[in-house]
């Protein structure tokens, strides 16, 4: 059994990162109201222990995001950490009242850490990842007397010298001598080299769990204020925009004109006259 980690620990994933794993998905996920309560709670009392359990309470979260950057070679409890600095960030702007849920307002924050993160050592890790190859690389930085490539002869002694195959001399020659490539690839870049550029490359979106977990979440929140303004409609027209827009057999117009005894025209005066109150109520 691993030691219990303290609530400070889990913002700085250290030792076994299993452990931190499991740490974190131990930790009960917090309801709307709980949420809720304890953002206001913070906003309104500056309580610091509201903010820490809604930090707590989403670094399973993070964890899920920072394992999508795990191609870079950069230690993914780093990245992690990164990511609890924008997750805290994130807590201490949140505003309940806007009416979406932490998870969806903190995407942004944590990606934009880790992004940072990435961006001042991605250079550094694609040079030399392991630790022969960062040996080589600083032999051969000591070992070039000038800024042209190697000669065939150089490589080979160089190769003598530190006990490697010359074409591994090469190949760190060449990742030393390769030019940085802009995050987001240079305004003038042809198409081809744009779509080569870190930007591009930093995970693939299609099954991002976060993406999806902010989509649910989303959609979630726009069900409970679209039901929430419908109740605020009178009976009517409550009732002509839910056969209207709702039902699996849409009602027509006419239907309902005749129903109620009016024109057409009318019906369609109401529904927009509910639509624009629901889309006010909403919005609120």
């Amino acid at each position: 059994m691993g030691t219990a980690l303290k609530p400070m620990e889990m913002l700085a994933p250290v030792g076994n990162i299993e452990s931190y794993f499991q740490a974190v998905n131990g930790i009960a996920v917090l309801s709307a109201e709980e949420e809720k309560a304890l953002a206001e709670r913070y906003i309104q009392e500056e309580d610091l222990d509201a903010a820490r359990q809604l930090v707590l309470a989403h670094l399973r979260f993070v964890v899920h995001i920072a394992r999508s950057y795990s191609g870079y070679g950069l230690p993914h409890a780093d990245l992690i950490q990164e990511g609890n600095i924008g997750l805290m960030k994130a807590v201490k702007r949140f505003d309940p009242s806007y009416g979406v849920r932490l998870v969806s307002f903190a995407v942004h924050w944590i990606k934009a850490e880790i992004h940072e993160y990435i961006l001042k050592n991605w250079r550094i890790v694609k040079v030399a990842t392991t630790k022969a190859q960062r040996k080589l690389f600083f032999n051969l930085r000591s070992s070039k007397k000038r800024l042209a490539w190697l000669t065939n002869d150089e490589v080979h002694a160089l190769a003598d010298d530190l006990g490697v195959e010359p074409k591994v001399v090469r190949e760190m020659e060449g990742r030393m001598s390769g030019q940085d490539m802009a995050f987001d690839g240079a305004a003038d870049d042809d198409d081809d080299s744009r779509y080569l550029a870190p930007a591009n490359l930093l995970e693939d979106k299609r099954f991002d769990p976060a993406a999806r977990l902010e989509k649910d979440n989303w959609e979630e929140d726009s069900n409970s204020r679209l039901h929430e303004a419908m109740t605020q409609l009178d009976e009517r027209s409550r009732d002509i925009l839910e056969r209207r827009w709702l039902a699996e057999s849409k009602a027509t117009l006419h239907d309902l004109a005749a129903e109620y005894g009016v024109s057409a025209e009318r019906i369609r005066q109401l529904e927009k006259n509910a639509m624009k109150k629901v889309r006010g109520l909403m919005e609120a």
